[in-house]
């Protein structure tokens, strides 16, 4: 178990993505998802109140209905939920009416009386930032929310918004969720450093890199994949990114454990990060997920795949 900076909160090193509940996975398979995943040890649930809007049918808040499903059949109480605000078709920005009335919906799907960790999804240049901080820190003091964080932020905007939480004296945020993987580090360039500047846990998205990083996809032609998702994914098929695949695949051989799971395991080794985001769309991932919270590199190891991975694609 880690802790999350600035809280009394202890979760498992790896936070299972609700992106795809109710979505690519359905109400059955998501259940026996996230069974699996408690089942081994994990505590930690990552969603947000717009997945998944983009479906064909849907209309936001799949995810946080199934999550909440599952919490109140199955009666879990140390399980940790994080979710975030902006991006739902009916709650957009961050206004502080809007921010205050998501928060609530997103309360009622998940059936709790309090959300863990709320984000800030999306950065809102329509709203006063003060207006947001305020909003934030009285859903905290209402007892709506017990910590804020947020997500996709620029460095700058991460240090206004801890000053303005600071003059308002309300609640600071405690975590950063940011783009980060072996295959895109630009996250080390800024947020990192304002990460250990404020002493706040980083918890990554695209953790695999769209599944790259699982040594799915070992082919640049974005036409020999079926999905959107899979095409993104190929664009790192290029000979630097099949060198880390390569160089994952030997050290997670010396584990045990998967291209997948040793990825995670660079991730976690990283300043700052408490506990990286990855989905598993069918239960058969899971196990990898749940080593990728367990596998312990060695500095030598760490070291390898930094020197590996000091490149960027072009086309991101």
């Amino acid at each position: 178990m880690t802790r999350i900076a600035h809280t009394d909160i202890d979760v498992f090193p790896l936070a299972l993505g609700g992106n795809v509940f109710g979505w690519t996975a359905d109400r059955e398979e998501s259940f026996r998802i996230l069974d699996a995943f408690h089942a081994g040890g994990g505590t930690f649930i990552d969603t947000a109140d717009s997945y998944s809007a983009w479906a064909p049918g849907h209309t936001g808040g799949e995810s946080e209905t199934i999550i909440g499903a599952w919490l109140a059949e199955r009666g879990h109480t140390d399980v940790t939920v994080a979710t975030k605000v902006s991006q739902h078709p009916q709650f957009k920005g961050l206004a502080a009416s809007t921010v205050r009335a998501a928060a609530e919906a997103s309360l009622e799907r998940l059936g709790v009386e309090s959300i863990d960790l709320y984000y800030a999804h999306f950065d809102d240049a329509d709203t006063p930032l003060e207006e947001t901080v305020a909003a934030f820190g009285q859903l905290v003091s209402d007892g709506l929310v017990r910590y804020t964080a947020v997500s996709n932020y620029s460095a700058d905007r991460i240090r206004e918004w801890v000053r303005i939480a600071r003059e308002l004296g309300v609640a600071e945020p405690v975590a950063i969720q940011p783009h980060y993987n072996l295959v895109h580090r630009e996250t080390e360039n800024d947020i990192v450093p304002v990460a250990e500047e404020f002493g706040l846990s980083l918890v990554p998205y695209f953790s695999l890199a769209k599944g790259f990083l699982t040594g799915k996809y070992r082919s640049t032609d974005a036409a020999a994949h079926d999905t959107p998702r899979a095409q993104g994914a190929a664009v790192y098929a290029t000979p630097q990114g099949l060198q880390i695949i390569q160089v994952l695949e030997r050290i997670g051989a010396a584990h045990d454990v998967s291209i997948a799971a040793t990825a995670l395991g660079w991730l976690r080794a990283k300043p700052t990060v408490v506990a990286p985001i990855a989905s598993a769309s069918k239960l058969s991932q899971v196990a990898d997920l749940l080593d990728g919270g367990r596998v312990e590199l060695t500095a030598d190891e760490v070291a390898e795949l930094d020197e590996v991975s000091e490149w960027t694609p072009t086309d991101m």
